[in-house]
């Protein structure tokens, strides 16, 4: 966490344990505290502050652009890439969504996409960075698709992976939903949003006192609201200076890693060269020939490097990745998620560097 998003929840864990909803002065201070919070998320998301729905993560935001807005149209059709996170590809598919295939660079394949579109649409879901190889899809090109062929659709982007390193005020700016999530830019874990620009319509997924503006009821989690939008308020402010030296430490990494490992393959890039320039600065992640990931996993986390495989709520799972096969990478091979992020330093890298390829010829030779 940032030290800034630990000192502002520390500040309300003390002394603002009100009720938002109520009506006495540790209530009113409360509520003033997320209104403040609402106004900071709003500049940064760029939309203004009844556009912004807290909700508990990433997950409940996606999951309340996808259900929410096919819940007010009934029998139409969500539609969604192959490489989205579970908490949004998920509810598509049990809605008998659509799926738009992505290429081996992992972008979405816009000619698929176009054809998936017509008047039955509601929803599409094309989130802006891949959350397990860091791809940044073309959102501009995908909202000109969107359209020309489902005017009537509702475009939702997952921008939890993006907001420490791309501008997603001005890049979602004609996405009608937005997804983000605190602890990926340094907030806590448990707190997110849901921009629901005005005139889109959706149905809450739940029900009972009828917070944010009756449409995400429950009791607002002050403290971890507050904790985000200090987070993102230095986020935004770092934004530049923190992707040019993350961009560097991870082509660092990614570079030596290449060369130090025989049979390494990375994801999301032409097999022409390394070209990173449509990938997030924190992202570096590989593939190796004749390696099982949970092995490889388990030797560095002995090594103190901690690292996941796939999507990292779901890294300890055997299931292979559903975005890798997507893309058409071998499934075979075992592939390694290594995240960057504001508080990476090059001793860290340093010290993956020299503990990755002692680790990969170990599970190599376990097998």
């Amino acid at each position: 966490m940032r030290p800034e998003a630990v000192e502002a929840m520390l500040a309300m864990l003390e002394n603002g344990f009100g009720n938002p909803s109520g009506s006495h002065r540790m209530a009113r201070a409360a509520r003033r505290a997320v209104d403040d919070a609402r106004d900071v998320m709003a500049e940064t998301l760029g939309c203004h502050p009844g556009e912004i729905v807290f909700t508990s993560g990433g997950t409940e935001a996606d999951n309340q652009a996808i259900v929410g807005t096919l819940a007010r149209r009934p029998g139409a059709h969500p539609v969604c890439t192959a490489i989205e996170h579970p908490a949004v590809l998920v509810p598509v598919q049990r809605a008998g969504g659509r799926i738009v295939p992505a290429g081996r660079t992992g972008q979405v394949d816009l000619a698929a996409l176009a054809a998936a579109l017509d008047s039955s649409v509601a929803v599409v879901s094309v989130m802006l960075a891949n959350n397990e190889v860091g791809v940044v899809q073309p959102l501009a090109e995908v909202a000109d698709v969107v359209a020309a062929h489902s005017p009537d659709a509702v475009l939702h982007t997952d921008a939890v992976q993006a907001f420490p390193w791309l501008d997603v005020a001005g890049t979602c700016a004609r996405a009608g939903l937005v997804s983000v999530s605190a602890h990926k830019f340094g907030g806590p874990k448990g707190i997110g949003a849901l921009v629901v620009r005005d005139g889109v319509g959706i149905e809450p997924l739940l029900r009972g006192g009828g917070q944010e503006r009756d449409r995400r009821s429950g009791t607002q989690n002050v403290a971890g609201i507050v904790g985000m939008a200090a987070a993102a308020r230095v986020t935004v402010e770092e934004r530049k200076a923190t992707v040019e030296r993350v961009a560097a430490l991870r082509d660092r990494l990614a570079d030596g890693l290449l060369a130090a490992v025989p049979g390494t393959i990375e994801s999301g890039v032409s097999d022409v060269g390394p070209d990173r320039s449509h990938k997030i600065a924190g992202s570096c992640h590989l593939c190796f020939e004749g390696v099982e990931a949970e092995s490889l996993l388990f030797l560095l986390d002995q090594e103190d490097v901690c690292a996941s495989a796939a999507s990292s709520c779901a890294s300890g799972a055997a299931e292979p990745s559903h975005v890798l096969a997507a893309m058409g990478i071998d499934p075979a091979l075992g592939s390694l998620r290594l995240s960057l992020g504001w508080s990476t330093t090059d001793d860290e890298v340093d010290h993956a560097l020299a503990v990755v390829p002692v680790a990969v010829e170990r599970a190599r030779g376990s097998r």
